[in-house]
Order: C-alpha cells, then structure tokens, then sequence
C-alpha cells in the first residue's frame, strides 16, 4: 500500500488487544500467523504496535515498482514456495499487518497448524514513514521472517535490514539476493528496471526447466540439425560430383596414354571447384601432355 494512515490506538481501553500481551498455550510468546486483529478483505485496517494504520491504495510510482517487484520474485520462486501479494500477517501480539510481497513455504506448518510464517518479505516504500517501515522489518525479525528488503520507489534503491546494525543496508544495482527460497539469484537491478526485470525472469524460467522454454529449445536445436543436415547433403552432393569430374580427368589421360605424376594425381583428386575441374576435362580430351590438361588460362 501507499500510505499509512495512523488510527486510533489499538490499546486504548476496552478494544479488542487492550493490556498486556498475551501469550496464546502451546504456542510460545507469538499467536498464529492467521489470529486476526483486523479484518482480512473486508477493511483497510491494518495495526504495527498497537497504533491502527488504514493502508490506501497506491499511486505512481509505488504502484509501478508493486507490479514490478511481484513479477520478478513470482518467477524466481522455487517449487514448494509461493509468492504473496498484501498476505496479513499476525506478526506478535500487538501488530497484525501485510507487506507487499512475500515468499513462504506452501502447505501447513504442522507445528501451529496454520500457513507457514514467510521468510521473505518485501516492503515498496513511498510515502510511509520511514520510521514505521523500520518498525515492521524489526516486528517481522522478532516474529521470525528470515530476511526483510525494503524497495524505495521514489530514490530507486534497494535495502535489506540488519537486525545486527538495527537498520538498512543498502544494496548495490549489481547485486543479487541469493537465498533457498529462490531457484535462482535475483538481481537486485531488476527490481528496479522493467527491461532488467524481463532478463531475470526469463533466467528464472530457465531454471525452473520452464516448458513452453524447453519446448522452444527444442524445436529451434531441431531447426539447426535441419538446417545442417541440409547444408551437409549439399555438400556432400558438391563433394561426390566433383569426384565424378577428377575420375573423368584420369581416365580420360590414361585413355590417350598421356602419364601423369602422383602430385598431379593428388591436386586432381583433392580439387572441388567443380569450374576448374570442367576446364581440365575439356583440356585433358585435346591436351597434348597431362601437364598441359592441367595448366591454368
């Protein structure tokens, strides 16, 4: 989303999440993943700390690099995992909130018995606060998500939070993000660039042994194969008279008792210009020696 509005205050009391955290039996000091405190679908709403955000639809540029950043992660996902668009989260006790896009396991976790927690996650920052985006990244580190990226739209620049520093560190354009999650290294540069973004997906595709890709493969190795196997019959038709033209020259010589040195022999034979060969068989029917056949106009 492009803006977060702050609401109310999630603690104020008697609304649902008011007092102390709590801590849910059997599950650790972190509810489910899917224990809602905001509606899913139906509202805006979304709470990082306690604090009620109402998240507006997004404008350009931040919309642009959304669609860009979902392209380019859905590709380079590896199979078992699946990408998320706006998935909410139920991040700790406090906070309940969705970043842009997201990997995870598929399936269920067997221990909570809900959707796998995601392990990365990417944030498209425009117009937030920067200092509310950094309290998701750190909510999301404590809740257990491996590795937080933020994508700045406005300033092109990409960012992976360090829980060791407790704050952003920057990613170099040339960079890639490599991670078990991904079948290939995503360049950071094609989360940035539409024309960069097609190259990594199309790498990504490749990876994953994409079959509309290998069947294209496929049909162009087979086009080349006729393609040779056409250019060898031709030459080998080329090949074969020109060998029929150099035996006629012989035995031509050797009909009218004209001898001829083993070079000669060679040179005739080795030759496939099938002019010259035709000249020397002309020669060689009105030549007076075999070496007058073969002399050159």
């Amino acid at each position: 989303m492009d803006e977060k509005h702050r609401g109310y205050d999630l603690k104020a009391p008697g609304h649902p999440g008011a007092g102390s955290p709590r801590h849910l039996p059997g599950r650790g000091p972190f509810p489910r993943v899917d224990d809602h405190l905001v509606e899913p679908e139906i509202t805006r709403d979304e709470i990082i700390g306690g604090q009620r955000i109402v998240a507006s639809p997004a404008q350009s540029p931040h919309a642009d690099q959304h669609g860009v950043l979902e392209y380019v992660v859905q590709a380079h996902v590896r199979p078992g995992y699946t990408a998320s668009v706006d998935l909410l989260t139920r991040v700790d006790q406090e906070s309940d909130f969705a970043t842009d896009t997201c990997v995870k396991r598929k399936g269920v976790d067997p221990e909570t018995g809900a959707r796998y927690l995601e392990e990365l996650a990417f944030e498209v920052v425009s117009e937030q606060n920067e200092k509310l985006v950094r309290e998701k990244a750190q909510r999301m580190h404590r809740r257990g998500v491996r590795r937080v990226f933020a994508v700045w739209a406005k300033s092109h620049r990409v960012y992976e939070w360090s829980a060791e520093s407790g704050s952003w560190r920057q990613l170099e354009p040339g960079a890639q993000i490599e991670d078990s999650c991904l079948v290939a290294p995503l360049q950071v540069a094609a989360l940035l660039d539409a024309a960069t973004a097609d190259n990594s997906v199309a790498e990504a595709l490749v990876a994953k042994d994409n079959p509309v890709l290998q069947e294209r493969e496929a049909a162009a190795e087979a086009r080349g194969e006729a393609r040779g196997e056409a250019r060898g019959e031709a030459r080998g038709e080329a090949l074969g008279k020109a060998t029929g033209v150099a035996e006629s020259i012989l035995e031509v010589l050797e009909a009218r008792g004209l001898a001829i040195s083993e070079a000669r022999r060679q040179e005739i034979l080795g030759c496939q210009d099938l002019d010259r060969l035709n000249r020397w068989l002309r020669r060689a029917a009105l030549a007076s020696s075999a070496d007058e056949a073969t002399v050159e106009s």
